[in-house]
């Protein structure tokens, strides 16, 4: 057994050994700090604020215990790493000729580069304790958030993401469940007052109140999650926003704290930091693929991401884009081709949108294309 002095020996070492890793927060919590944690997961459920994403339903109940991933565990060890982007993500808002990827999808997939350290630190407490470790990216149900704000280095703002006191926004989180029982560390209280920034320039309402979330709103569910065409209510507000939003990460008077990735892995690509739209519409898959090797944004699929182009090209204003979208009007896959359907009418004029829609308002292949085609013309007629 570990006395006392050996555990604050251990506990010191395992946080230097973060550090130099790269991470830039840790904080230990005991497995039953989620408070109200799972509540607040079963009443957004019900309200069926979490869209098509069937398996956080499916795996609710475990994601309110963490023993249900370790039956003996002892303590969750929560490391951040932050991801800071090097320019406000908003600047790029004016930028219409380019799409705008979130912060975090710009570098190297964040689950490749946590994960691997995260063994390390695994592994060095397993060597100086024996206990049974294990560690997760995002990828198992677990309550992330909630443990950080347990674990003392953040807290779960209005927006429902963490807010770090040294780093603002820019955190991604990773976990590591041990059996050893560690002293836990002090829990970091709400600290973000009357402020409501971040729920005010949310551009399609996505939070009914305070720490609550419509993800069925969410631009960033709606341009990754969701495979269906974009309802028509939320194409204008989406911008140019083609993976992702940061709108209320980046508007957070926290983040006057925070500071550019020093990892380099997560910094952003060249080929990532904002295409030209013309490069995201010209993509067939082999070029999707190359270009987004090793990053989040490959997880999504080409097809999401030329629709979301699709969207951001129709909010452009910018014709010379026409004949890309035109071209995608044949595109083998019908929910690009519904979303070429509306960014072609907000382009075309008069007699180019009537040309089309002789030829396409009867294709066979999908009811729901021939619909955005009928809709776009009764838009088009109602605005004469």
């Amino acid at each position: 057994m570990v006395v006392m002095s050996q555990q604050a020996q251990l506990k010191s070492d395992i946080q230097k050994r973060a550090k130099d890793l790269g991470f830039s927060a840790i904080g230990f919590a005991q497995p039953d700090a989620l408070g109200d944690a799972p509540d607040r997961l079963r009443q957004f459920l019900d309200a069926g604020w979490h869209g098509d994403m069937e398996w956080l339903e499916t795996h609710a109940g475990r994601r309110s215990d963490p023993r249900h991933l370790m039956g003996d565990v002892g303590s969750v060890i929560m490391l951040g790493m932050n991801y800071g982007p090097e320019h406000n993500p908003l600047d790029a808002l004016s930028q219409t000729d380019r799409g705008i990827v979130s912060a975090y999808a710009k570098g190297r997939d964040y689950h490749d580069v946590l994960k691997g350290r995260l063994k390390e630190i695994a592994q060095l407490i397993a060597a100086r304790t024996a206990a049974d470790v294990k560690v997760f990216v995002d990828t198992a149900p677990l309550m992330e958030k909630p443990f950080a704000q347990a674990a003392g280095f953040g807290w779960q703002g209005k927006h429902t993401n963490l807010v770090s006191p040294g780093y603002g926004s820019w955190l991604l989180l990773g976990a590591i469940l041990t059996s050893h029982r560690f002293e836990p560390d002090e829990p970091q209280g709400d600290q973000c007052g009357s402020c409501r920034a971040c729920l005010d320039i949310c551009p399609t309402d996505a939070f009914p109140a305070p720490y609550q979330l419509d993800a069925r709103r969410c631009i960033a569910y709606l341009t990754i999650e969701y495979a269906g065409v974009i309802p028509e209510p939320f194409r204008k507000p989406i911008g140019n926003r083609v993976f992702g939003c940061d709108d209320c990460l980046a508007v957070c008077p926290w983040n006057k704290f925070a500071e550019a990735a020093r990892e380099t892995k997560l910094r952003a690509r060249a080929e990532t930091d904002n295409p030209k739209l013309s490069d995201l519409l010209a993509m067939d898959d082999p070029m999707f693929r190359k270009r987004f090797a090793g990053t989040p944004v490959k997880r999504t699929g080409r097809d999401r991401v030329v629709r979301n182009a699709l969207i951001a090209a129709g909010n452009s204003g910018d014709g010379a884009l026409l004949g890309l979208v035109t071209a995608l009007l044949e595109d083998p896959n019908p929910v690009v081709r519904g979303s070429a359907v509306w960014a072609y009418a907000q382009l075309a004029d008069d007699m180019q949108f009537a040309a089309q829609l002789a030829h396409f308002a009867c294709d066979e292949r999908d009811s729901g294309v021939i619909a955005e085609w009928q809709r776009a013309a009764a838009l088009r007629q109602s605005a004469c």
